[in-house]
């Protein structure tokens, strides 16, 4: 443990280093100024490809004064450390989950509640309405400002040993989930014992078989490749968490207002794109874990709903979270 935390320490150190020579020498050239933009998942991954869109419509409407560089793959860390990267300046943007956001901004809890959303097209609904924006708007003062949600679909369980179709299944199960309290208080309540792991770690852990399985959704399952070990894929959709691209507000608040609005105009005109993508993914994903001889089972999801129903009963304990999570269930 003290090894782990110590090698964490020193990647800070270095890529805060090495960004502040980068931000010195990179951020300005000329009448262009450079936004990096790092993230966890593979370049082949549709919210990947979503980035790519707002990096290209960003460069159009600017006439290239502002571009982005993408720093895929989890080059920089995992979604805490771009995170805490973000908030001293070193990088200006970034794409975690929801759920991660939530360690930083409490709000962006809300939308890791399981079984609160009905289906997608409700989750947009509420993502691209007020409240969706006044989440976002949220983590100002945590200086980190939201600017868009892109698609990450719903979350299921696959494990390696053997499929699960009830709760009971979880039960003596270790199953990863990310670093975050709702996700942990969320499998512990369904019979599991969360796991909180970084994203990089897991293929190995489960092939070494220090956890038993995971959730997460199709596409990640599948750039991953963790489903080369777990053939067991339920589809109980326990949350539709969506991912969140993120600036720092060290950054923000230096960009002029011509800056903000073309950023921000890139960033909503990738929203659709990379919903599109998202859908065309898991088409194609869907070939691949069915020639993988992966099994898919749809069980009862109201059997895991009732189980989950303690997570959303105590943080409606919070008059806040309570308030939100009753103007979502109306809408």
């Amino acid at each position: 443990m003290i090894y782990k935390s110590a090698k964490r320490f020193f990647l800070s150190v270095f890529s805060l280093l090495i960004f502040s020579i980068l931000m010195v020498s990179c951020k300005t050239d000329g009448d262009t100024k450079t936004l990096f933009f790092a993230h966890s998942l593979p370049i082949t991954h549709p919210v990947h490809l979503g980035i790519l869109e707002m990096q290209k419509s960003l460069n159009e409407k600017s006439g290239g004064k502002l571009q982005i560089k993408i720093f895929p793959d989890g080059q920089l860390g995992t979604e805490r450390e771009v995170l805490e990267l973000l908030q001293i300046g070193s990088i200006a943007l970034t794409k975690v989950s929801a759920a991660s956001m939530s360690n930083f901004a409490p709000e962006y809890g809300v939308l890791g509640v399981p079984y609160l959303f009905r289906d997608s097209e409700h989750l947009f609904e509420v993502l691209e309405g007020d409240i969706g924006k006044g989440i976002l708007a949220g983590g100002t003062e945590f200086l980190l400002r939201g600017l868009c949600f892109y698609d990450a679909g719903s979350r299921s369980f696959y494990t390696a040993a053997k499929p699960v179709e009830t709760p009971e299944d979880l039960k003596g199960l270790k199953i990863r989930v990310m670093n975050d309290q709702m996700s942990v208080n969320m499998v512990n309540a369904l019979g599991a014992s969360a796991t909180p792991m970084a994203y990089g770690e897991l293929y190995t852990a489960l092939q070494q078989r220090v956890v038993d399985g995971a959730e997460n959704n199709i596409p990640s399952f599948v750039t991953s490749n963790h489903y080369e070990i777990c053939k067991y894929y339920s589809i109980d959709e326990h949350t539709l968490t969506p991912d969140v691209v993120v600036i720092g507000t060290k950054y923000w608040d230096n960009l002029n207002d011509q800056e903000k609005e073309w950023l921000q105009a890139a960033a909503k005109e990738s929203v659709e794109k990379q919903k599109r993508f998202w859908k065309e993914t898991i088409a194609e994903n869907m070939k691949v874990l069915e020639a993988a001889n992966v099994q898919f089972f749809e069980p009862d999801k109201t059997l895991f709903s009732e189980k989950a129903k303690v997570i959303m009963t105590d943080l409606m304990k919070d008059p806040k979270m309570g308030s939100l999570i009753e103007k979502i269930k109306k809408q």
